[in-house]
C-alpha cells in the first residue's frame, strides 16, 4: 500500500509544481503535455485529466501487484518533481 501512496503523492507534487512553474512562465517540456495544455481552456484542466489517468493506472498496477513498475514510476516522477523544483528556482 505504501508504494501506491508514494505514487499518488508524487502525482500530486508533480501537478502542483507544474502549475507553479507554468505560472512563472516556464514552458512545459513534454511536447504531448504542452499540446494538451494549449488545447485546453486552462492548464489545470489538462493536468488534472492526465494526473487522474495516471492515478487510475497506478491503482490498476498496484491491484495487479506490479510493484516493480510502480517503483520505477515513482523514481521517474521523483525526478520530474525535482526537475520542476529546479525550473521554479531558476524562474
Amino acid at each position: 500500500m505504501t508504494i501506491l501512496l508514494v505514487f499518488l503523492a508524487l502525482q500530486f507534487c508533480d501537478l502542483a509544481t507544474t502549475l507553479v512553474f507554468l505560472g512563472y512562465g516556464v514552458a512545459e517540456g513534454n511536447p504531448l503535455m504542452a499540446a494538451l495544455i494549449r488545447a485546453s481552456a486552462h492548464p489545470a484542466v489538462a493536468l488534472l485529466l492526465v494526473k487522474a489517468a495516471a492515478c487510475g493506472l497506478g491503482v490498476y498496477a498496484w491491484r495487479g501487484r506490479r510493484t516493480r513498475l510502480l517503483r520505477r514510476a515513482n523514481l521517474f516522477f521523483a525526478v520530474c518533481v525535482g526537475w520542476n523544483l529546479l525550473a521554479i528556482a531558476g524562474a
